[in-house]
């Protein structure tokens, strides 16, 4: 602890003097939990009312290939946090809270936006769900946030049950358990907790992140909630859009009391989804896949921004930018500089979103997941060419996402000439990158889910009559 302070100490004496002075917006980094592409208003949905999600949308820019770092949870929020692909530090995996080796967390090395943020003058909190280490070696205060309401682990009931569990794997108020008295509906709680963190002292710099748990499982929303997506006749993708909705709702109460207290043209707002949408009940369409894989479906995200005048509303940008790009425009935006020698894998996207800039932020992305020892799934986009490697289906798989983003027509076999040149450039990048620190069921999982599918298309295929769908008459 005290090397990584002494670190972000030493970025911070070389800053200019008069730097904490000058005017430096307020940022908040709202995040939702497994959020379909499109189950947003701004990127065309229909039936969940988000409307002020869509206003924050419409007053800056909509990424329209806007993607997380990582499919799933814990590794994607490592690398927002750090703005480097999780795995040049082994945080690659989600952690398993059951080892009890107290070893798994994003490693204390790294330097996160927070500590940077915190150490040049911001007023820091981080307000719901953690996943980046249930030891409090882990935890948010360790990690140069001055306040903290919310848990560590990567899921919890709704209104703060935690059942058998230790009461430190429930809802924390700066390291100490919430009495569930005090807690109503968790997304209503956290939205509350960053109202009244902006209106404690409106007039200091604040870094917010907001980090909702909906709509990740379990399936839980109150009736008033409820009440927003009673149309939807589907029960299940009623239930997840007013969860969706609820927290569209507490965004809609932050933006207000920023508009309130004055200081919304001050303060740059990112949203967006750790990762693509849950299997169930979320719509990721047009895109194949969802939250898991490395199919546009898993990885590119409901992504947008703001900074009312200093940049134009109204905007949408087509190119690829990444979950990482938001730790090096939030620098750029307070003008504090990166701690010296560390590579960054994001880029501030400023000067695009301002025009100032031509090309594109990234001409190659690469993902990865971990199966098991030594066994990973990858994909690689370079420029409009994209390769993925599925540990569950076996093979590679090429495509054309210039005339096919939905991944419907894999090339791989037409074309290896192109699968040789995209394995060769994840290869060069693997090299930099670290073996997990820790494994998690993922592996596992995927194969059981796509045998899963392949049993259900078995069973179709031989007109076994078990597959009616609810309602059919017999």
């Amino acid at each position: 602890m005290f090397a990584r302070f002494a670190v972000v100490s030493a970025v911070l004496l070389a800053l200019p003097i008069d730097l904490f002075a000058a005017e430096r917006p307020n940022v908040i980094v709202i995040v939702a939990d497994d959020l379909g592409f499109s189950d947003v208003g701004f990127n065309g949905c229909k039936e969940i009312p988000t409307p002020h999600l869509d206003a924050l949308a419409s007053s800056g820019v909509v990424f329209d290939q806007g993607y997380a770092s990582h499919p799933y949870c814990s590794p994607s929020r490592a690398g927002l946090l750090t703005g480097r692909y999780q795995q040049r530090f082994g945080h690659e995996c989600n952690p398993n809270s059951t080892r009890n080796s107290g070893s798994d967390g994003l490693p204390l090395t790294e330097t996160l936006i927070s500590d940077l943020l915190g150490m040049s003058g911001y007023r820091t909190a981080a307000i719901g769900k953690w996943h980046l280490g249930d030891e409090e070696q882990f935890w948010p205060l360790e990690r140069g946030f001055d306040e903290w309401f919310g848990f560590s682990g990567g899921g919890m009931n709704y209104w703060g049950d935690v059942g058998k569990r230790f009461p430190l794997r429930g809802v924390l108020r700066n390291g100490a358990p919430v009495p569930k008295t005090e807690l109503t509906y968790l997304t209503d709680d956290f939205s509350r907790a960053a109202v009244e963190f902006i209106r404690r002292e409106p007039t200091d710099p604040f870094f917010l992140y907001l980090a909702y748990n909906a709509p990740h499982g379990p399936d839980q929303v109150t009736r008033e909630h409820l009440e927003k997506t009673q149309h939807i006749e589907y029960g299940g993708r009623a239930v997840y859009g007013a969860m969706v909705a609820a927290m569209d709702e507490g965004i809609g109460r932050v933006m207000t009391t920023l508009k309130d207290c004055g200081i919304e043209q001050d303060t740059l707002v990112f949203f967006y989804s750790d990762n693509g949408g849950r299997a169930e009940h979320a719509v990721n369409f047009p895109y194949r896949g969802h939250k898991g894989m490395l199919f546009e479906g898993g990885i590119r995200v409901p992504f947008c921004v703001a900074w009312p005048g200093q940049i134009a509303a109204d905007q949408h940008y087509g190119k690829p930018v990444t979950a990482l790009d938001i730790f090096p425009t939030i620098l750029a935006a307070a003008e504090v500089n990166p701690t010296p020698g560390t590579k960054l894998d994001g880029v501030n996207l400023l000067p695009y979103l301002r025009g100032e800039a031509r090309g594109e932020p990234h001409r190659q992305l690469f993902w990865r997941y971990a199966c098991g020892d030594d066994e990973f799934g990858y994909a690689v986009r370079d420029g409009n060419d994209k390769l993925v490697y599925s540990v569950f289906k076996g093979r590679h798989l090429l495509f054309d996402l210039a005339s096919d983003p939905w991944e419907r027509h894999d090339l791989a076999e037409q074309d290896p000439e192109s699968v040789q040149r995209l394995s060769s450039l994840y290869e060069e990048w693997q090299g930099d990158m670290l073996a997990p620190l820790w494994l998690d069921p993922h592996g596992v999982n995927v194969r059981k889910e796509e045998q899963a599918r392949q049993d259900t298309i078995d069973a179709a295929s031989r007109g076994d009559e078990t597959l009616r769908s609810d309602g059919e008459d017999s």
